[in-house]
């Protein structure tokens, strides 16, 4: 029996659900907006994070309040069913793949309120151990002045000199720089980026950018390059190092990649629903593939959510599921560090 088969066979009820806006303003020109989706049954609430990063897709769901008749269902499986029928945007959403990313919300809520009602936990229901988590920080490198500037991460590095840091290269990356972050020590992934398109985060591929990287770091991974006739030959003496993050929503997508990889990014909101997840994860196990998590901005639960599935199913690897205090930029001290004990409040009991 696969982990979904066995989380589908779950009991749950739902009388009603809310919706929670959260927000914050990291820098002036940025405010990020997330919604949690809180599932509830004779006092007991079950809650998801809808991470769609457009904000006025967040607005237009939480305008529109609870529309949906989520009280039919009663076991996980048939409430994944109806959620896959339902479209919940009432709006068409900016970006398709925000579809993906708000199943999740409401599948995953369903998940924790079921757990509750059956007073345990994940890692409870399905024997496994929740061990304690590797992290790494995740950042870029953009000064006051927008020119990377690696004072960024030395005041990080100040107060936890420990830290492990997944990156994000820029073009204006000179060697001079590069050689200052490989003497940190600290850099586990470059996040190359280049398999995002039309977004805010796109970087232009420069093959010259691609080589120096990969010399100067030959422990890191190297997370979505962009594989192209120029960069395929600088790239093929490290496709051992190569991961994925991006291109990956199903198991059928890991199957279709042009190299195998040793490990790769499973980031449960972009699955977009705990079938898709709970099939990567055996996918993973079972062709010997290793896992590590990814967050996307999460304000709420939606952070301990994706630490716990970490702690649950690759707890080892460069998880990028630091704590929320660490996107500070210089981070207060007493952050836990890692390997951390995750909090036990992702899936299930507490209630």
């Amino acid at each position: 029996m696969s982990t979904y088969e066995r989380i589908a066979e779950l009991h749950v009820e739902i009388d009603s659900y809310v919706l929670e806006g959260l927000a914050i303003q990291p820098s002036p020109e940025f405010e990020r907006l997330t919604t949690v989706i809180q599932m509830i049954s004779d006092g007991l609430v079950g809650n998801g994070e809808d991470i769609t990063y457009e904000g006025l897709d967040a607005i237009a769901l939480q305008d529109a309040g609870p529309v949906h008749d989520l009280t039919g269902p009663r076991t996980i499986g048939e409430l994944c069913d109806l959620i896959g029928g339902l479209d919940l945007f009432p709006t068409p959403p900016e970006r398709e793949v925000s579809r993906l990313y708000r199943r999740w919300a409401f599948e995953s809520a369903a998940l924790d309120l079921a757990l509750k009602q059956a007073d345990t936990t994940l890692s409870e229901y399905l024997g496994l151990e929740l061990r304690p988590l590797t992290f790494v920080a995740s950042m870029g490198l953009k000064g006051p002045d927008g020119s990377s500037d690696i004072n960024t991460i030395k005041a990080k590095l100040a107060v936890y000199p420990d830290l492990q840091l997944k990156l994000d290269p820029a073009l204006d990356w000179d060697d001079d720089l590069i050689a200052e972050l490989a003497a940190t020590g600290a850099v586990n992934t470059l996040d190359l980026k280049g398999r995002y398109k039309g977004t805010v985060v796109d970087i232009d591929t420069d093959p010259d950018l691609y080589a120096r990287l990969a010399e100067a770091f030959p422990d890191a991974w190297l997370e979505d390059p962009d594989i192209n006739d120029e960069t395929r030959p600088i790239l093929a003496p490290h496709m051992d190092r190569v991961t994925w993050d991006a291109p990956i929503h199903s198991v059928g997508e890991i199957e279709a990649l042009e190299y195998r990889p040793k490990v790769i990014n499973i980031k449960p909101s972009r699955m977009g629903g705990l079938k898709s997840t709970f099939d990567a994860y055996d996918f993973c196990r079972h062709e010997a593939i290793g896992a590590y998590g990814g967050g996307q901005w999460e304000l709420g639960v939606g952070r301990e959510q994706v630490q716990y599935l970490a702690a649950l199913f690759h707890p080892d690897n460069a998880n990028d599921t630091a704590p929320r205090g660490y996107n500070a930029t210089v981070p207060d001290a007493g952050l836990p560090t890692s390997p951390m004990e995750v909090p036990g409040i992702g899936f299930g009991i507490p209630h």
